[in-house]
């Protein structure tokens, strides 16, 4: 229950977030209700380390066996954490829903913006796409291994349609309204810690060896499961199959921009967005890295897992804890990677109203209206229908969670670099790294682009040609006519061209 004094000290939070957007040139449309847990709650629930960590996990450890868990996960929440600090400082300076999209527009210029929301926006559709087609195969090759005899095998459409229909119930929550998608949201914080925490205590008493070298130790598992579709092809090259490896993490530690989408329905946006940033990443990597730690080290053999392929991580569930709690345990992650779905639709319908708002879209004026329900329920719908697109284009599931790190990768990476190349002409937020910002935003540019290039250089070339077709479709389009025609948001210049702050 809220104190009079926590009302007083909320609305006096909203009435300087009010100003704030009005400032940038925007009114408050969206309803402002989130609290600095509910902000932190939204990217917890996009990361999901039950959902990219789980339905992943073979991408890791298929690659280079338990160095890919003990090793690899904890260096690239490293690079995670140096892009979430910088990310948070910029948006406790330019809190607005579509953050990325608005940050490299007030930094760099309007055609940076634009280009910045194109792939923020795929970016998103990918991952919703990445999200439900996971949530389908997971469930799917459960009850194969659980139940074989009873279970499905259901034809190619009928993938579709699931991943169709969980969308659309996804959709539906959400257009219903920010009250209801909050507390799921919130819910889904705390589910997802409490599943990943039984999970872990499960598995680490079923241990028989304690064998922690299991988690720096370089094993080559490319070419299994053997047969016409091993998780890598076969190689010989040990650090390039560790660089793979990097992936898992790489695509599981992304979404945390969602507590910038949800600033303008956030109290206080100017502190708890980049505090939601950061904690996400945090409190994910820690969890995300005992937890699947504990999958390595209760393994009754390494080799025989490795070879389950995508499979890997129910198998070890069903190899290891009794049967009851292996149903209750996929039970449970199933529903944290729905709700995983479900928060993606929020904060990237966020950003397709923030991008609609100024005109970034085809049919912008339909897009960007905010409904009786204080959602912006078409921009929620065409986020969907775009996800859904992109899974009927392809579902092959690696290609999807590649395609989707690539493009979140790229948006994260430009305002990260223009924040440095202007920091001088920016007043900063009330959250800020000080001195630190400039080091830590060189090195999540570096750790970036390595990350970039790994996801696009072979076995990897189709995503590559999709990353690189994206590009020069953009180019083209900038070129040719929305350079004239997009004006960008409000009043940049006046917001970018400031003495710094002290």
């Amino acid at each position: 229950m809220t104190t009079p004094n926590g009302d007083q000290e909320n609305a006096r939070d909203i009435a300087d977030d009010i100003r704030t957007l009005e400032k940038m040139g925007y009114h408050q449309e969206l309803l402002r209700r989130l609290s600095g847990f509910s902000n932190y709650a939204i990217s917890m629930s996009i990361i999901c380390i039950l959902a990219g960590g789980v339905t992943s996990f073979h991408i890791g450890y298929c690659a280079i066996g338990g160095a890919a868990i003990g090793l690899g996960w904890p260096l690239v929440c490293l690079f995670s954490l140096a892009v979430a600090l910088t990310m948070g400082q910029v948006a406790s300076a330019f809190p607005t829903s579509g953050g990325l999209y608005h940050w490299a527009s007030i930094l760099g210029g309007k055609g940076w913006g634009w280009g910045t929301a194109w792939f923020n926006i795929a970016g998103l559709a990918t991952v919703l796409a990445a999200i439900d087609v996971g949530f389908y195969q997971f469930v799917l090759g459960a009850w194969h291994l659980i139940d074989p005899e009873n279970a499905p095998k259901p034809a190619e459409w009928i993938q579709h349609l699931t991943v169709a229909g969980i969308m659309f119930c996804q959709g539906v929550i959400n257009h219903r309204g920010v009250r209801l998608t909050t507390r799921l949201t919130d819910f889904s914080g705390w589910w997802i810690l409490g599943v990943a925490l039984i999970l872990t205590v499960s598995l680490l008493f079923s241990v028989t060896t304690w064998d922690f070298g299991r988690l720096i130790r370089f094993t080559n598992y490319s070419g299994l499961p053997v047969g016409d579709n091993p998780v890598w092809p076969a190689s010989g090259n040990i650090p390039w199959l560790f660089f793979l490896a990097l992936l898992l993490p790489a695509y599981t530690m992304t979404g945390f921009d969602a507590s910038a989408h949800a600033a303008e329905e956030t109290i206080g946006a100017a502190r708890h967005v980049p505090q939601g940033i950061v904690r996400s990443v945090v409190v994910s990597g820690i969890f995300g890295w005992l937890m699947l730690s504990a999958v390595v080290l209760a393994m009754p053999d390494m080799d025989l897992a490795a070879a389950a392929g995508d499979t890997v991580f129910v198998s070890t569930l069903i190899a290891t804890l009794p049967p009851w709690l292996v149903l209750i345990l996929v039970g449970s992650i199933a529903l944290a990677q729905f709700l995983c779905g479900l928060a993606t639709v929020t904060a990237s319908s966020r950003m397709l109203y923030a991008f609609a708002r100024d005109g970034g879209l085809p049919c912008s004026h339909l897009i960007r209206r905010v409904g009786r329900h204080g959602t912006p329920g078409a921009a929620i719908f065409v986020i969907c229908l775009s996800a859904l697109a992109f899974t009927w284009h392809n579902e092959t599931y690696t290609l999807i969670t590649l395609v989707s790190a690539l493009f979140l990768s790229i948006s994260y990476m430009v305002p990260t670099m223009l924040g440095l190349i202007h920091y001088r002409k920016v007043t900063w937020g009330p959250w800020h790294l000080g001195i630190w910002f400039r080091p830590l935003a060189v090195f999540a540019m570096l750790a970036s682009v390595i990350l970039i290039i790994l996801g696009m250089i072979p076995p990897n070339e189709e995503a590559a040609y999709l990353t690189g077709g994206f590009l020069l479709i953009l180019a083209g389009v900038w070129h040719g006519w929305e350079s004239k025609r997009f004006q960008g948001p409000p009043n940049i210049q006046g917001l970018r061209q400031k003495p710094a702050s002290p």
